[in-house]
């Protein structure tokens, strides 16, 4: 009689996992917690899982292979072949999400996995390192520092703009100038700044990091604390929700005449679409349009990296580990502009040793 092929839901599995996540149970290789940004992820990947389950009508398992004969074996690294392709089928068709969405979701389950072989001792196998995460570069958007000096500088503009448009336009230039991630910005106290010599600093630890950055600031931005420095008991800038901030910019943006067209692209198994504003009307993005918290934060790492600053110190100040991938990317792009920039001066130089010829 052959032996009771032992197996658990998955889904259940999961679900303890985050819990325990939550607890503190389960730690990351340093020892320290999880954030809950990171917990939210892996929530989000169990209510994938469940909307999967209920729309393909199945339950998933896993074995514990210990005693699997030869034959189901194979069938087993068979039903997780079938899974991995049917669930990123479910991923890029149904749901139409893009290289990056679908590449995150597979390293969470992936994760899941190992800490179920090596945390709890089941014996499931190592059919997950076969589950392929695709990624993409997605285009890298700042502003240039012309730019941002016309943000600071145009006073005729700034007339035009309303005074919860001044507040985001001050912020997004404070923004531009420190680097920091949007959570870290605008939960700046006044006990984050330093005066050392007239000089003014801003000293943070970074909540995603846990990196401690210390930002000399440039006089406008100093100007911009000041000029809020008795509207706010605590804080150093206005306070402003994430998602409102996001719709400010973009109208901020068109305002100050940015308005030029900027194709849009994703990828979605490794083919390059193009993105439109209203898919109906084929009507595409503008430059505007793409501007957001996210821009402040890499304005400011690409131009201190374009003006030549060291890697080394633009890391201090960004608050990027030292093999961080997402810092290289600014790295090359940074390269990408100067080798442009010089172009463009190997152009005019040229055209002028052709009219003194």
């Amino acid at each position: 009689m052959p032996k009771k092929i032992t197996s658990y839901p998955l889904l259940p599995l999961i679900h303890r996992f985050i819990n325990e996540l939550k607890k503190g149970k389960h730690l990351q290789t340093n020892g320290k917690k999880l954030k809950s940004s990171s917990i939210q992820n892996y929530k989000y990947l169990e209510l994938l899982l469940v909307k999967y389950c209920n729309k393909k009508n199945v339950n998933l398992r896993l074995r514990i292979i210990t005693d699997l004969n030869k034959k189901q074996f194979d069938l087993e690294k068979k039903y997780w072949k079938y899974f991995y392709l049917d669930f990123t089928n479910y991923l890029y068709n149904d749901l139409k999400h893009f290289d990056n969405h679908v590449g995150r979701m597979i390293k969470l389950l992936r994760s899941f996995f190992n800490f179920l072989i090596n945390e709890k001792g089941m014996n499931i196998g190592f059919f997950h390192k076969k589950f392929y995460s695709p990624s993409e570069d997605v285009e890298i958007i700042v502003l240039a520092q012309e730019r941002i000096n016309y943000l600071i500088y145009n006073t005729e503009m700034e007339k035009l703009l309303s005074d919860d448009l001044r507040k985001v336009k001050d912020i997004f230039v404070f923004g531009c100038a420190v680097a920091l991630r949007f959570s870290d910005l605008i939960a700046l106290s006044k006990s984050n700044l330093e005066n050392i010599n007239d000089r003014f600093y801003i000293k943070i630890q970074s909540k995603k990091t846990q990196t401690f950055t210390r930002v000399k600031l440039p006089i406008y931005a100093a100007a911009i604390l000041n000029k809020y420095s008795k509207c706010y008991s605590h804080k150093i800038l206005p306070p402003i929700n994430k998602v409102v901030m996001n719709k400010k910019i973009k109208k901020l943006m068109e305002i100050y005449g940015f308005t030029e067209q900027h194709d849009k692209y994703r990828q979605r198994r490794g083919i390059s679409e193009k993105l439109f504003k209203n898919k109906n009307a084929k009507t595409g993005y503008r430059f505007c349009d793409l501007i957001s918290t996210h821009t402040m934060r890499r304005t400011a790492i690409t131009n201190l990296l374009s003006e030549g600053l060291n890697e080394q110190m633009v890391r201090q100040i960004s608050g990027h580990a030292a093999n961080s991938k997402e810092f290289f990317r600014y790295v090359a792009f940074a390269q990408t502009f100067i080798d442009t920039e010089i172009d463009k001066v190997h152009e005019r130089l040229s055209k002028k040793l052709l009219v003194i010829a």
